[in-house]
């Protein structure tokens, strides 16, 4: 028997594709989708485990499922999603016999087997070590009954559950530009920069109009002393791209430092998202409003915007919290118009808002 393969070919093409790619090959499924459901009956019956399916990955779509469902009717669609129990409406009137399953406990098992993705074994274990004693065909019923893949290894991960498991140990890096004024003439400076793809939390390199081989060298010595700071180099691995920048020197430097270095495919930025959108976060929310006079006046206001980054502004892709802060309690405070004040950076042009003390 053929081991499955964990890559998918339409995840990667989707991992690779701009959003105006996305929007298109989008168009392309949904008239590809009415071409062969005008071939079949009026009425599609689906099984249970069609309707899991159909299920898992409704959930994360929300409401706009709707406008893509054809399978079955936008209303049925709504209505599994709404009550979370696809097999459950088909269910037999329970008879008389063992009673049902304390409402605690089955909320219990759904929010380990919706944290983990755990098959109904692993839970049924996992409970025993926190004193709960269920029967394994009891946990697989409850998952069962609430649209869960009972199993474990039946279920399909995406592409953002697989980079999401690996993000503590995922760095990314690259370059961006900005043009300054030396002397009477604008030049091209190039910054270096590294971000981790777990906390978000960006390590600026330097900056220089002439990044050559021992300069990279220099960058990536200080980036694998920065990270023997908060993790073993040998756990860590670099994502770059194909940028002629990227000396052999700079890849022999991390990898004697014990940090594995990834070349991702030739023109595919999407593979590099994170670094993609902190060079557009900061263009949008800081360069694009600056004329910077020299390197060194350019390195001022980036340093700026990093600290702004990595300190105090919130980020949506961890939760709308700042970087290794938890969010605080929610505070019965009365009077926030005098207790919350602005601060800001660079003129006003980077601002947050804190509490003043007590």
């Amino acid at each position: 028997m053929s081991k499955r393969r964990w890559f998918n070919p339409v995840l990667f093409l989707m991992a690779r594709s701009d959003l105006d790619d996305l929007a298109q090959q989008i168009q392309f499924l949904k008239a590809e989708n009415q071409i062969l459901r005008a071939k079949l009956p009026k009425r599609v019956h689906v099984t249970p485990a069609e309707k899991t399916k159909l299920l898992k990955f409704a959930r994360p779509v929300g409401r706009a499922v709707q406008a893509l469902v054809s399978i079955v009717s936008p209303r049925t669609i709504a209505r599994w999603m709404i009550a979370g129990k696809s097999i459950a409406l088909r269910v037999a009137p329970r008879k008389r016999g063992r009673p049902r399953t304390k409402e605690e406990i089955r909320e219990l098992v759904l929010k380990i087997a919706r944290e983990t993705g755990w098959g109904y074994t692993r839970i049924v274990g996992e409970l025993k070590k926190l004193g709960i004693q269920l029967a394994p065909n009891t946990v697989r019923t409850i998952l069962k009954e609430e649209g869960y893949v009972p199993s474990p290894g039946q279920g399909e991960k995406n592409w953002q559950q697989f980079v999401r498991m690996h993000t503590q140990s995922l760095w990314a890096c690259d370059f961006f530009v900005k043009k300054v004024w030396s002397g009477f003439r604008l030049r091209t400076c190039y910054v270096l920069f590294f971000i981790h793809l777990g906390t978000r939390r960006v390590h600026l390199a330097g900056a220089s109009i002439h990044p050559d081989a021992g300069w990279m060298v220099d960058q990536a010595e200080r980036f694998s002393q920065e990270v023997a700071t908060q993790t073993a180099p040998e756990s860590v691995m670099l994502f770059r791209d194909r940028d002629s920048k990227f000396t052999r020197e700079f890849d022999t430097k991390l990898e004697e430092r014990g940090i594995k270095v990834a070349k991702l495919t030739p023109q595919s930025p999407n593979l590099n998202p994170y670094a993609e959108v902190w060079i557009r976060s900061i263009k949008r929310e800081c360069l694009d409003d600056f004329i910077c006079f020299g390197q060194e006046h350019l390195a001022y206001v980036v340093n700026e915007y990093v600290q702004f980054y990595n300190t105090v502004r919130p980020h949506q892709g961890i939760g709308n919290v700042t970087i290794g802060k938890a969010p605080p309690q929610q505070s019965s405070m009365t009077g926030y118009l005098t207790a919350v004040v602005c601060q800001s950076r660079l003129g006003g042009l980077l601002r947050h808002y804190t509490r003043t003390a007590a």
